[in-house]
């Protein structure tokens, strides 16, 4: 009974906050300004400048005798500096795979830091990228790696039907948490949010999760002013719409995929992740699953970080053989295709830390 009564209480916490939002009236996330597409798009000395103008910071790293390239896309609030050291660009360039590493827009040196670009402008970014890439390099294999944020805009781009051809996927932790894999209760707190308040700034002090366990690279970011540290509600309602789309554009991937999550990352759960696999293994997806008992979140800077790059470049050079991690299909991890959303006092919980509000005194 009275954990009966503690849901209610909590509930009513949760119905109280979002009377007080919608209450306050409209205001709808807002997306950056973009251009036309009117220019030829180009690799320029240090960016890539897009069709609309924009130009991208980039870094490359050249392989000697390149045989493969790679297209990488960082994860949320990062650029292209997380494919440095102790990132994998320098390391796959002395192995023979050039690595194109771009600032996607809002992020790093780009055009509309802090703001959200939206799922289509994203995406053509990335299709623009991957035409250039074959430019300067005809009759190389090209591959996409996207890290968490950049595996989700990667699925998007590549689960379309007119997707560009490319040689292969390689999603480390791809973020795939959107709306169709969402507690509801989050789901009503953000939609609120983010049409009350999205410019509101939140940088997730105090929620106690660890990306990796590569301290000093941690402290590295939290000291890099290019590294975002306070996200606007708006970006974050933005980012769960790329999710969403990344979900459902998943099962069209036609390109082979290697999937890498690590055993202890605490920022995309395993549950979307697992119902991602199912979806894709269920249409016929060109698929390969590493698990990692030991990796994080930030799975191509951990610790153990060669294990995935050696694994990477193995899937690269020949797709069909073991991985020499061993760390093949579902692994430990043993994703729950079917998890079920927290319950509702856990997510009233949750909710009550996040706005700062105390949660009702009681027992279980």
């Amino acid at each position: 009974m009275k954990r009966a009564i503690r849901v209610l209480q909590q509930m009513r916490i949760v119905l109280s906050i979002l009377t007080l939002f919608i209450g306050l009236g409209a205001c709808a996330p807002r997306l950056m300004a973009t251009g036309y597409d009117v220019y030829p798009a180009k690799f320029e000395q240090k960016s890539a400048a897009m069709a609309d103008a924009a130009r991208l910071p980039l870094r490359i790293w050249s392989a000697a005798q390149p045989r493969a390239v790679i297209v990488a896309l960082h994860g949320m609030n990062d650029y292209s500096n997380a494919f440095a050291e102790p990132g994998p660009g320098p390391w796959f360039a002395a192995r023979g795979l050039t690595v194109y590493a771009y600032d996607q827009r809002g992020f790093g040196g780009a055009p509309g830091r802090g703001l959200w670009a939206g799922t289509p402008r994203m995406v053509r970014d990335l299709d623009t990228v991957i035409a250039l890439a074959r430019q300067a390099h005809p009759g190389l294999p090209v591959y996409v790696l996207g890290e968490s944020m950049g595996g989700a805009v990667a699925l998007a781009a590549m689960g379309r039907p007119d997707a560009p051809k490319v040689d292969g996927i390689i999603l480390a932790a791809p973020a795939v948490w959107g709306w169709k894999t969402m507690n509801p209760v989050y789901e009503m707190v953000l939609w609120a949010s983010a049409h009350t308040a999205p410019g509101m700034e939140l940088t997730g002090g105090g929620l106690n999760i660890q990306p990796s366990d590569n301290i000093p690279m941690l402290r590295a970011l939290g000291k890099d002013p290019m590294v975002i540290k306070g996200t606007q509600i708006g970006t974050i309602y933005g980012l769960v719409n790329l999710m969403d789309d990344a979900f459902v554009a998943a099962p069209g991937v036609k390109a082979p995929v290697l999937l890498l999550y690590g055993e202890n990352d605490h920022v995309v759960p395993a549950g979307p992740v697992g119902r991602t696999v199912g979806a894709m293994e269920a249409a016929g997806a060109d698929l390969t699953v590493a698990c990692y008992p030991d990796g994080w979140h930030m799975l191509l800077r951990d610790l153990k970080r060669e294990t995935v790059w050696n694994d990477v470049l193995s899937w690269i050079g020949d797709r069909h053989a073991p991985l020499p991690s061993g760390d093949v299909d579902l692994g430990p991890c043993k994703f729950d295709q079917q998890a079920a959303p927290p319950a509702a006092a856990e997510a009233a919980d949750a909710l009550s830390k996040f706005l700062a509000v105390p949660p009702p005194s009681g027992g279980q």
